[in-house]
């Protein structure tokens, strides 16, 4: 039985699909990061509308949105903030950073080296920041959309494992079709039409969606579907890492958002096949020295995997 929230879901595709042309699926997959409560990592080339669609999102939602342009030069106190002294009372005081938002726009994620990419950690898992042994909690819901260019260009600082474990889904946009590229450049003859979108939906209303998404249901034979998969990644002779208990819970709570989105309030094996690329991909790590080509290689094994493990019915 549809749930009384599904209107908000497409309320939400439609506002960003309006700006973003011809990307139905990559849409759809943002919004199931955001509505399980995961993080959101877009990699792709430059120019095909990574932070368009990241802004689209954001805008949509009647959250605080902060923007924050990721620099080889960026500190960690950049992002988390710090204590100055004010002469005049003669004690610190904490001033917060651009991570004190409820949904974050880190724009090129991998400019920055690894100490400054680290500084997000604590913040997309515990939902807080510790900065000089205090503790600072951060405001519900909190979502990280990132985008990056692929780690082969020039400039770029490959994401280690354990960051890449904190996106829910890691995905692509790739072009458009021809169609959808004309209506994109006719639709920007006046401007960016990003920054006219206005939120959709408030910020309770979102609440109450990710509330809804815990309650999708899961067959048992579905969840054993689901570590069938898992454990094939941990035995795969191309894959030195395979997926861990934590990629597999994750793994499960983004196929529960795959329903919902789909207008569902059970899954069924199709959202299982759905979300096992975008949120597994980016989880393995393939046999070799080269990282060069490592998603592509993940994704193909991946697909050799779902092609013989059986299905239930």
């Amino acid at each position: 039985m549809p749930s009384p929230l599904h209107p908000l879901v497409r309320r939400l595709e439609e506002n960003i699909g309006s700006v973003i042309l011809g990307k139905h699926s990559a849409i759809q997959l943002a919004l199931v990061a955001l509505l399980a409560e995961g993080h959101l990592l877009i990699e792709d080339a430059p120019g095909v509308g990574k932070t368009s669609l990241a802004k689209s999102l954001a805008l949509s939602l009647g959250c605080r949105f902060t923007r924050l342009q990721f620099t080889p030069d960026m500190l960690p106190s950049d992002i988390l903030g710090g204590s100055i002294f004010l002469p005049n009372r003669g004690e610190f005081e904490f001033r917060p950073g651009p991570v004190f938002t409820q949904v974050l726009l880190a724009d090129e994620i991998n400019r920055t080296p690894p100490r400054t990419q680290s500084a997000l950690l604590e913040a997309m898992m515990e939902k807080q920041v510790s900065v000089e042994g205090r503790t600072h909690p951060l405001e519900k819901p909190f979502f990280v959309l990132a985008t990056q260019n692929p780690y082969e260009f020039e400039g770029t600082y490959p994401l280690p494992e354990n960051q890449l474990d904190r996106f829910m889904v890691c995905m692509e946009i790739g072009y458009p079709d021809k169609a959808a590229e004309k209506a994109v450049l006719i639709s920007h003859r006046h401007g960016e039409p990003v920054n006219g979108l206005k939120p959709v939906i408030t910020n309770e209303q979102l609440m109450e969606l990710q509330a809804a998404v815990r309650e999708v249901r899961i067959d048992d034979a579905l969840h054993d579907y689901i570590l069938e998969i898992v454990h094939a990644t941990r035995s795969h002779p191309e894959l030195t890492i395979g997926v861990s208990t934590r990629g597999a819970v994750t793994f499960s709570r983004a196929i529960q958002s795959q329903a919902f989105v789909a207008g569902r309030d059970y899954v069924i094996p199709d959202d299982v096949k759905a979300m096992a690329i975008p949120v597994l991909a980016h989880r393995v790590v393939c046999s070799g020295i080269l990282r060069e080509g490592q998603r592509k290689r993940a994704q193909a094994v991946l697909q050799q995997m779902l092609a013989k493990i059986p299905v239930p019915r």
